[in-house]
């Protein structure tokens, strides 16, 4: 959610496999809606590029394929099935077809799929944003904006308002909106599906047609009445003036009111994270294979060079090139990554912060603590600009990660708030240069490094 961007959800994450998170993981969040749109049940999908857009030229060599073939087959991004997702079709009944034409889209990584089953068809319109995240912007018709961070429940009707009625005295909502089209939809927004009675007591109605439900793909929620004590680490300095806080316990307190979850439930979903961080480390170090690659395995080889001291001086740094190599290698080998921001710069954070804590011998919780750090700063970064390659440029990816890794390795190396704030900015200024608007005349800082430090 742009206006409330989540750890979880827009920064830290998603955990998945492929070398794209707008391509792949974004493909395979739309490809779960679809299913479910569908209930469960696809007997035939027919996928729409657009020929101006990115997915006419990369939707199989980016792994959108793989990753929209997945969604259908309603796996998550953590089966090792899924760079065979495309031979699993068959033996689930489900035919796929891709068509290249003008579709009028309105974004690079447009989708329009029509779904077929035996009780019915449905149309639909997505969009992959960046970093794994996506929208929903017309179903059968209907425009739409749905982003896979609330439960769903659609309801086709003719006359909706005695509908609105029912659903708002017996539904537990966040939201309830009306979309005209050929039929109107009732889009209720909530933190779990309405009660099955209600649901048939629904359908009995004759103004009722077809009832869809959705379940999010997002890892924390939404909700209505969000308020934040901070959104920009200018509010957020004022906030901890006479607290006192560490970065990673503002981002541990940021996340839990965002998401309305403890902040216990926030570090251990952060451990889990970091598990698969390090994993992803040592699956690279023991070597990687796939075909379809330009570059092979080489963080096997710098690691036994490193470990027989045939390398100049720097271990920490040195540390860190293998532990980026190893986790890129992984992500090229389509094995299970954490975007962080995105798939194309996963190996930064992991690699930088996890390599200093291991050159450092510092434990686990040291990790989180930084990862949190991390996060935090994500949240600046996706609250006010991008992390999209499709609208910022590549930069805005790799850019934003080594913004993001500098306060994770000052919070290791248990710097202030404000000293992981100057580090970021300094990270940001050395990824772009003096190529964005000057400050007050200036020319001293580009306006990667004026995000951090906007109200």
């Amino acid at each position: 959610m742009a206006g409330f961007p989540s750890i979880f959800n827009d920064v830290i994450g998603p955990v998945m496999r492929g070398p794209s998170s707008s391509h792949c993981a974004g493909a395979l969040r739309i490809g779960r809606v679809c299913r479910d749109l569908m209930d469960g049940e696809i007997s035939h999908a027919s996928v729409l590029f657009d020929p101006d857009g990115s997915l006419a030229t990369t939707h199989e060599s980016q792994g959108s394929d793989m990753g929209l073939m997945g969604g259908l087959l309603g796996w998550e991004a953590t089966d090792r099935r899924l760079p065979e997702a495309k031979s699993h079709l068959g033996k689930n009944s489900i035919r796929v077809e891709f068509t290249i034409r003008d579709i009028g889209a309105v974004h690079p990584n447009t989708y329009q799929l029509i779904l077929n089953n035996p009780s019915g068809t449905c149309q639909v319109t997505a969009l992959s944003v960046g970093g794994g995240m996506i929208e929903i912007i017309d179903i059968d018709g209907v425009k739409i904006s749905l982003a896979g961070d609330y439960f769903e429940t659609l309801v086709y009707c003719q006359d909706p308002d005695l509908i609105l009625q029912q659903i708002k005295e017996r539904v537990d909502h966040d939201d309830v909106s009306v979309h005209p089209g050929p039929d109107t939809i009732i889009e209720v927004k909530s933190q779990k599906f309405p009660d099955q009675a209600v649901l048939t007591d629904l359908l009995a109605m004759k103004e009722v047609r077809l009832i869809r439900k959705i379940r999010p793909v997002l890892p924390v929620l939404s909700r209505k009445s969000m308020e934040l004590p901070f959104l920009s680490s200018q509010k957020m300095l004022e906030f901890n003036r006479d607290r006192g806080l560490a970065l990673w316990e503002l981002a541990l307190l940021y996340e839990s009111l965002r998401g309305s979850i403890p902040e216990e439930e926030v570090y251990e979903k952060m451990r889990q994270l970091a598990g698969y961080m390090e994993d992803a480390i040592s699956s690279g170090l023991n070597g990687t294979e796939y075909n379809d690659r330009i570059l092979g395995s080489q963080s096997p080889a710098f690691k036994t060079k490193m470990d027989q001291n045939q390398l100049l001086g720097g271990n920490l740094t040195n540390r860190i090139i293998m532990s980026v190599s190893a986790v890129m290698e992984v992500k090229s080998a389509m094995g299970l990554i954490v975007a962080a921001p995105t798939a194309g710069s996963c190996g930064t954070i992991p690699g930088a912060v996890l390599g200093i804590a291991s050159g450092m011998g510092l434990s686990q919780d040291h990790v989180i603590k930084a990862l949190l750090s991390t996060g935090m700063i994500g949240i600046f970064i996706a609250r006010h600009a991008t992390f999209a390659a499709e609208s910022g440029g590549c930069q805005a990816e790799c850019g934003a990660a080594s913004g993001m890794a500098a306060a994770g390795l000052v919070s290791l190396a248990g710097g202030s708030v404000e000293q992981s704030l100057a580090a970021s900015s300094l990270a940001l200024q050395n990824s772009l240069g003096m190529i964005c608007d000057p400050i007050a005349n200036r020319v001293e800082a580009p306006c990667w490094a004026k995000i951090l430090w906007l109200p």
